[in-house]
């Protein structure tokens, strides 16, 4: 089966991906630095939890689905998705080292017709002020000669109501016709995929997301602490305000804030406001 899509990044957003591609008969290479997890999906060993080995296993077996370290496999594919992570620096400011990396090995292979995604969570300019450049550095023009957007990854590890498939995806191109190119190309392994104005929108749009969570997870967090010194429980208490019907999202006390991104996501915002000259003192 011809290789179509290849994903940079085989970890808990990108191998969930290739597999939602794969199942829908998109043939998908996974690109990973780590030659044990190139070993294992060869092997149809899945090591995340979204995706089981029995169901990873026959797509690897038809070639639906492969995986490799070199880079070289992009050339051919029509699209290219980048899913690495974003961390933090030891300041506390974002780290793009690893996306730029993989970006700069994909602008050696990029060709005419290509369309490149990026899905990792970052801050706003990132695609057209940070991805772009590079890519465009060879003399190809985005929009014409190769194809750019932005389109988050949106998984919450460990839910079985809400997969990548069923999960609505949203795409911002850095032109109209990448736009449409992106959710082309969204459209054949997801059930709803929404286009956004700018890669910008979809960029704040996850972080939006994501920040939203953080702060509601402290505030009820931050009230559970006060419920016990009041003798008061907080689980009646959330419970008793999810009845109203409107103006109300229900969060539950829990070990504090976890994951991926969560932790992480408020100071990519934070970071770039200062270049706005704005303070994000909520957040």
């Amino acid at each position: 089966m011809k290789r179509e899509v290849a994903i940079v990044g085989g970890g808990y957003a990108g191998l969930p991906l290739a597999h939602a591609f794969a199942a829908a008969g998109v043939g998908v290479v996974v690109l990973d630095i780590d030659p044990e997890r190139v070993a294992a999906v060869n092997r149809g060993e899945s090591y995340v939890a979204d995706v089981p080995s029995p169901a990873l296993a026959p797509l690897v077996e038809a070639g639906a689905l492969a995986a490799t370290t070199d880079y070289d496999a992009a050339r051919e594919t029509d699209a290219i998705v980048i899913a690495l992570p974003t961390p933090l620096s030891a300041n506390r400011e974002p780290d793009l080292s690893i996306v730029l990396g993989a970006v700069r090995k994909l602008a050696e292979r990029l060709r005419p017709g290509h369309l490149v995604v990026l899905e990792s969570t970052t801050y706003p300019g990132t695609t057209r002020d940070e991805v772009l450049p590079l890519l465009a550095a060879g003399g190809l023009e985005v929009g014409k000669d190769f194809f750019l957007g932005y389109s988050p990854e949106r998984v919450d590890p460990g839910r079985k109501d809400w997969t990548t498939k069923t999960t609505p995806k949203i795409v911002g191109g850095i032109t109209p016709a990448c736009t449409e190119r992106a959710c082309e190309l969204y459209r054949r392994s997801i059930d709803t995929v929404l286009p956004l104005s700018s890669p910008e929108t979809a960029e704040l749009t996850k972080l939006l997301e994501n920040i939203f969570r953080a702060v509601n997870i402290a505030l009820v967090n931050e009230l559970a602490q006060l419920c016990e010194r009041m003798d008061l429980d907080v689980w009646e208490i959330v419970e008793a305000a999810e009845t109203k019907p409107f103006g109300f999202m229900s969060f539950k006390p829990g070990p504090g804030l976890g994951g991926h991104c969560i932790p992480i996501d408020p100071f990519y915002l934070t970071w770039k406001a200062r270049e706005y000259g704005f303070y994000t003192e909520f957040i």
